[in-house]
């Protein structure tokens, strides 16, 4: 089994529940949506090589072809210090557009001491159930129609898929849903991806994540959501859901000091 990726890093978690966990990174390529605040757009392609940490934390990298062997992908990840590590995260890009890889990626580390994250936009069901099992932590992506569009062009919402999503996710996960906000959130669209979430997990984690500022193929935003309209948004949220926390991205920092 081989996979398609673009880099294997440590570094933390900077999102969600578990800021600042330890994490070996897995970043897959290849992605099929195309997200207005997306800081990674050199993922939305598959990509001919992959770089590898050769020592966590040192920034220094080999550079391997593309497709790569997941025997090498788990050799590398046990050689960044995987006991150091709380999670080793499959990434993206959307790793559930290879799903035979997470699976196989999650199965050689099942007895390593890291739990096994899946980061995903949470539209790929029958995907899922081919890594359910594998996978410990799910970090799903809540897409607002108005802020992403399908590569494929196709056009439609996308909370139904979300919420058998969400479904199949909790029946072998813990599970987290994340939603990015920007000035451009518009409040029929959050009132109906809230009520989505609780209509089938009201005590899922459920994360406000203020978009980062960022310039990709599709634009440039520049401010985040002001913290009245954070308030307003979270205000909003609670009225559905139990547990509702804003938490802004924090390895941008990182990359400050």
């Amino acid at each position: 089994m081989r996979a398609s990726l673009v880099e294997i890093f440590s570094s933390f978690q900077g999102e969600g529940t578990y800021v600042g966990a330890p994490t070996i990174f897995v970043r897959f390529g290849g992605c099929d949506l195309r997200c207005r605040w997306c800081d990674s757009p050199t993922t939305w392609t598959a990509s001919r090589s992959c770089r590898i940490e050769r020592r966590a934390g040192s920034g220094d990298f080999d550079t391997v072809a593309n497709p790569v062997e997941i025997d090498t992908v788990v050799d590398r990840v046990r050689g960044l210090g995987l006991r150091d590590a709380s999670f080793v995260s499959a990434t993206g890009g959307e790793p559930l557009l290879q799903p035979g890889a997470v699976a196989a990626l999650g199965h050689a580390l099942r007895d390593d001491p890291a739990r096994f994250w899946l980061e995903t936009h949470g539209l790929h069901v029958d995907a899922l159930r081919r890594v359910a099992g594998v996978v410990d932590v799910v970090s799903m992506d809540w897409k607002l129609p108005g802020e992403v569009e399908r590569a494929s062009g196709a056009a439609g919402g996308f909370a139904d898929a979300h919420r058998v999503f969400l479904e199949v996710a909790l029946g072998s996960a813990e599970c987290l849903v994340k939603i990015v906000v920007t000035e451009a959130t518009r409040d029929e669209e959050w009132d109906e991806a809230c009520r989505g979430v609780a209509s089938v997990a009201p005590e899922v984690p459920f994360i406000v994540q203020p978009v980062t500022p960022v310039e990709n193929p599709l634009g440039r935003i520049e401010r985040r959501p002001s913290a009245a309209r954070l308030m307003e948004l979270q205000r909003a949220a609670e009225l559905h859901l139990r547990t509702v926390r804003i938490i802004p991205q924090t390895h941008p920092l990182l990359e400050a000091l």
